[in-house]
């Protein structure tokens, strides 16, 4: 049993096949997956996706750097987005410099209206950082993240890094980059993070673990994340399921296992 905690089923990729998506799934023992938001516009086709199965959630929120709504998400707009058995948590939220040119504080102001959104809904937070995680931190203790707690999604910091969300409250993801052969950083932190924190993902369909490195992701992929975690830290591929699994739903309490 595995669980998929961070991918985009409503992407073009992955509804042109939907039911092969879900198929698979279950092939691989993938049995529930969080779908996130990252638009207003594409929110309702996000929560639509989540609503068509009982496995699914979805989260209600928009990306650090997406440009493409024209308007801010109000801190009630976010609420009302959230005001939904099938929305678990915020995010994805966060800060992420990387592509990002001149005067970055319009990201922090909507990292901190998500932080306090997630505090007024009690759901917990599904946090990117990239090229920010000094900022990210900041806020994150700043704002309070810690009362409803959260994740760090597809987690490529260093443990120094991991070590500070954790002291937040906050779980550390881990996606299919931690397959790579050159991530070796990376692989140590997976082989740090107590094993009670930690969650697996895909990011699908992007980043694509080996053996389907270069490929369009897929939740069922997921599979191979676990896999990889087990041989890095020298235990059972079950062991690293069941914890993942446990976690998640700990984590995400609005979340009721179908």
């Amino acid at each position: 049993m595995l669980v998929d905690s961070h991918c985009h089923l409503d992407f073009p990729e992955l509804q042109a096949d939907f039911p092969g998506v879900l198929a698979r799934m279950r092939d691989n023992g993938v049995t529930h997956a969080l779908t996130i938001s990252t638009t207003l516009e594409t929110f309702p086709a996000v929560r639509a996706v989540a609503r068509s199965q009982p496995n699914l959630w979805c989260t209600a929120g928009v990306h650090p750097d997406e440009r493409r709504d024209g308007r801010e998400a109000s801190l009630e707009d976010l609420v009302a987005m959230a005001d939904d058995p099938k929305v678990i948590a915020i995010g994805e939220t966060g800060l992420d410099y990387f592509r990002v040119e001149g005067d970055t504080g319009w990201q922090r102001e909507r990292f901190r209206t998500h932080i306090r959104a997630a505090r007024r809904c009690a759901k917990p937070l599904v946090i990117h950082t990239r090229s920010s995680a000094e900022d990210t931190i900041r806020l994150m203790g700043e704002e309070g993240a810690g009362e409803v707690g959260g994740v760090m999604h597809c987690f490529t910091e260093s443990w120094e890094v991991a070590e500070a969300a954790i002291g937040l409250g906050f779980h550390i993801s881990f996606s299919g980059i931690v397959t790579f052969k050159n991530a070796l950083p990376l692989k140590d932190v997976a082989r740090r993070v107590p094993l009670d924190r930690m969650l697996v993902e895909t990011d699908s369909p992007y980043l694509a673990p080996v053996p389907h490195r270069g490929k369009s992701n897929q939740p069922a992929y997921v599979k191979h994340v676990a896999e990889e975690i087990a041989r890095l830290r020298g235990i059972a591929f079950d062991e690293v399921a069941a914890a993942t699994t446990r976690n998640f739903f700990r984590l995400f309490r609005h979340a009721q296992p179908a």
